[in-house]
C-alpha cells in the first residue's frame, strides 16, 4: 500500500497543473474574445437581477448595466482563478508536509510567478497586454486560497476534540 501511496503522491499536483493551463488558455484569448466573455458573464448577471427582483428593465437598460459591472467581474474572475489554483497547489504541498509559513511562501512564490508569467504571456496576445494590477488581484485570490488551506488543514488535523478522545 505504501508503494502505491509513493507513486500516486505526485498526481497530486494534477489539478494545479490543469488549472494552470486553464488559466493560459484564458489570457490566450484575443482582448475580443475575453471582453465578449466578460460582457456575456456580465449580462447573464443583470439579467438575471433583473428577472428575480422583477424589475422590468429594458435590453438598453440591461445591457448598459452590464457595461457597468464588466470590469468587476473580469477581476473577480482573476482572483477566483488564483484562488483555485492556490488550493490545487497548496494541498499536494500539505500532503508532502510542507506547512506554515513555507507553505504560504512556496505556493504565494509558485502563485504570484505564474501570475507574472502570465501577463508577460498577454503582452504577445492581440489586444491584450500585461497589468502589474492583475498581479496582484491575482495575488489577493491566491493568498485567499493558500490561507483557508491552512485553516482547513490545521482545523481537520489538529482538532483538540479529536485529541481528548484518543486520550
Amino acid at each position: 500500500m505504501k508503494i502505491l501511496i509513493h507513486f500516486l503522491k505526485p498526481l497530486s499536483f494534477l489539478p494545479a497543473i490543469l488549472m494552470m493551463c486553464l488559466i493560459y488558455h484564458f489570457s490566450a484569448q484575443t482582448g475580443e474574445v475575453s471582453g465578449n466573455l466578460s460582457y456575456e458573464v456580465s449580462y447573464q448577471i443583470v439579467e438575471t437581477k433583473n428577472e428575480v427582483f422583477d424589475l422590468g428593465q429594458s435590453y438598453e437598460q440591461l445591457s448598459e448595466e452590464a457595461y457597468g459591472i464588466q470590469y468587476y467581474v473580469r477581476k473577480a474572475a482573476h482572483m477566483t482563478e488564483y484562488f483555485l489554483l492556490a488550493i490545487a497547489i497548496s494541498f499536494p504541498l500539505y500532503v508532502y508536509k510542507v506547512r506554515g509559513i513555507w507553505l504560504m511562501l512556496l505556493a504565494g512564490i509558485v502563485c504570484v510567478g505564474f501570475a507574472g508569467l502570465d501577463e508577460y504571456h498577454q503582452s504577445f496576445v492581440a489586444n491584450r497586454g500585461p497589468s502589474v494590477r492583475d498581479v496582484g488581484i491575482d495575488s489577493i485570490g491566491a493568498f485567499v486560497g493558500i490561507l483557508l488551506v491552512q485553516a482547513f488543514c490545521w482545523s481537520t488535523l489538529h482538532n483538540p476534540a479529536k485529541k481528548k478522545k484518543k486520550k
